[in-house]
């Protein structure tokens, strides 16, 4: 089993795709990586000898930030922006969308929790017909 930046790799799948189980590269990166790299874009990932995994490790840690480090970039930026008050930190304070988007008729997951109501069932309810 391959383990990089933290993640354990899907077994099967092409090392392109699997690259893509970690948290901050998609496709794009993972096959950029890879190129630098100097590794066959079509191995599957439980074929990967010792040296190339060795290779895929440290171009990542010099290309991209990955898993807790862009994590935390993103939480600090969010952080940063309700501080100082501007749009988008006060719709994020306050669980807005904060893109554009409509919210009269959509956004009903984002804009409020889904409230329960559970019906107690009258004597009438029981009756058979």
């Amino acid at each position: 089993m391959v383990r990089i930046a933290g993640v354990d790799l899907p077994k099967d799948k092409s090392i392109h795709r699997a690259l893509t189980s970690i948290y901050g590269i998609g496709v794009f990166y993972s096959k950029k990586i890879l190129l630098t790299a100097r590794v066959d874009l079509n191995r599957r990932s439980n074929n990967l000898s010792e040296s190339d995994i060795a290779k895929i490790r440290k171009t990542i840690e010099s290309f991209v930030k990955v898993e807790g480090d862009l994590r935390n970039d993103i939480s600090m930026n969010i952080k940063r922006l309700m501080d100082l008050g501007c749009y988008r930190g006060i719709r994020h304070r306050k669980g807005l969308p904060v893109r554009g988007q409509r919210t009269h008729s959509n956004a009903n997951t984002k804009r409020a929790k889904r409230k329960f109501i559970i019906k107690k069932r009258s004597k009438a309810d029981n009756r058979i017909w």
